[in-house]
């Protein structure tokens, strides 16, 4: 069957505006839009029919003027009103780059199946395909933005139906490293174990069990720099609440919900923060990153150095010996009795590379300790009643504990 006759066949099951014609053999040429082979088309076909002995236009052609189009119901004369929406929607945003998307009627769907099915035409794209990039070419032309078919900042859905525009706003990303300088505070909110979050006497109505945290204390100036609807704090593993994140800091991402303003001054939102955490924390390295970061960042498997103050009551010659044993050893660990209340009961082997005696004193000493990440340096320690092998406590045959943790270094 040839163009003109599958032409011949969408004429005559209605009028039919010059974007259906031409959408249904999209595939077959480049450079033109479809409405200009639409036309193109109906112009061979009237050319066709002036070469006939009675010079008349087909019927079909005629009415193909005439009335609604059969295919879309005009939507295509309202390309302009479209972006004009989408526009006023996104007025309220910052962004460099959108993508539009159409939610089409179940008639429009009917429509086009229709047509496919009668002309047989393995050429033509989706009716969604040629809305969304009309009206995107309209809102690019008006407002310099660009479409973006991949990562798009900003997703604009024109709802047919509803005769409304819906946007969809990609959260915003931002990669830095924070140091904990106090004890007491979790990297994330903790949920009071009493209540689950509810709010009870334990937790004085406030459902934590902690009442701030390293996410708490950045929050308040991510959501006013970025004037977004919330966010969420992704960190590269976290420390106890009782131990300290000093050296570089922990890499952590805070992910910006639905922001209104994606170009915050990162230098002056880390002087913000540092300022207003009253010494309790402080960032650095803020950078704007990619969606993706945030899943690198959770599997990456970075080594740790700690420095862990232990309280002993064994003899420096027997604890450097049990240093030298470890130093280098992989550790079998059971899951620790103290976050079993919350965590599978699983053993895990890590390795220690190193360990170093800083300081002995008679009942203290500070250790070094540079291990792989997910190693439990307090259970190293201790031995967690024999859940932990070896450790600093069964190699000495002595009770020995950590009082005092600092990360020193991540990665």
């Amino acid at each position: 069957m040839t163009i003109l006759d599958t032409a011949r066949k969408l004429l005559h099951e209605g009028p039919i505006c010059d974007h259906c014609l031409g959408r249904q053999f999209a595939k077959l040429s480049t450079g033109l839009s479809n409405d200009q082979r639409g036309k193109a088309i109906k112009l061979v076909l009237a050319m066709q029919a002036g070469a006939d002995e009675d010079n008349e236009l087909p019927k079909e052609l005629k009415k193909s003027e005439e009335g609604k189009c059969w295919v879309c119901n005009n939507l295509f004369t309202h390309l302009d009103s479209w972006a004009q929406k989408a526009i006023l929607a996104l007025s309220d945003y910052e962004y460099d780059n959108f993508l539009v998307g159409t939610k089409v009627t179940g008639l429009l769907a009917e429509n086009e199946e229709l047509a496919w099915a009668e002309s047989g035409t393995t050429f033509a794209e989706p009716l969604k395909t040629e809305l969304n990039r009309e009206v995107g070419k309209r809102i690019e032309k008006l407002t310099g933005k660009r479409a973006n078919l991949k990562k798009p900042q900003i997703a604009v859905l024109l709802d047919i139906e509803s005769d409304a525009v819906e946007l969809g706003v990609n959260s915003l990303y931002i990669y830095g490293r924070y140091r904990k300088l106090v004890r007491g505070i979790p990297q994330t909110r903790w949920p009071c174990r009493e209540c689950g979050g509810k709010g009870c006497e334990r937790c004085g109505g406030t459902g934590r069990m902690y009442q701030e945290s390293v996410d708490d204390l950045i929050k308040p100036h991510v959501l006013a720099a970025a004037q977004c609807e919330d966010t969420a704090f992704h960190g590269a593993g976290r420390e106890d609440i009782d131990a300290l994140m000093l050296g570089e800091g922990r890499p952590f991402i805070v992910e910006a919900k639905k922001p209104h303003k994606r170009h915050v001054d990162l230098r002056a939102l880390e002087s913000e923060i540092n300022t207003k955490s009253d010494g309790k924390i402080e960032v650095q390295e803020l950078k704007f990153v990619e969606s993706e970061a945030v899943e690198q960042l959770k599997s990456m498997k970075a080594d740790k150095i700690y420095r862990a103050m232990i309280e002993h009551n064994t003899t420096e010659e027997k604890l450097k010996s049990s240093i030298n044993i470890i130093s280098g050893a992989f550790i079998r660990q059971k899951t620790p009795t103290r976050v079993l209340h919350r965590r599978a009961d699983l053993e895990r082997t890590r390795k220690v590379h190193s360990i170093e005696l800083e300081s002995f004193d008679i009942d203290t000493a500070v250790l070094i300790i540079h291990c792989e990440g997910g190693l439990y340096v307090k259970e190293l320690v201790s031995g967690d009643g024999g859940r932990t092998v070896p450790s600093i406590a069964s190699l000495t045959e002595s009770e020995a504990k950590v009082i005092e943790l600092e990360v020193i270094k991540v990665g």
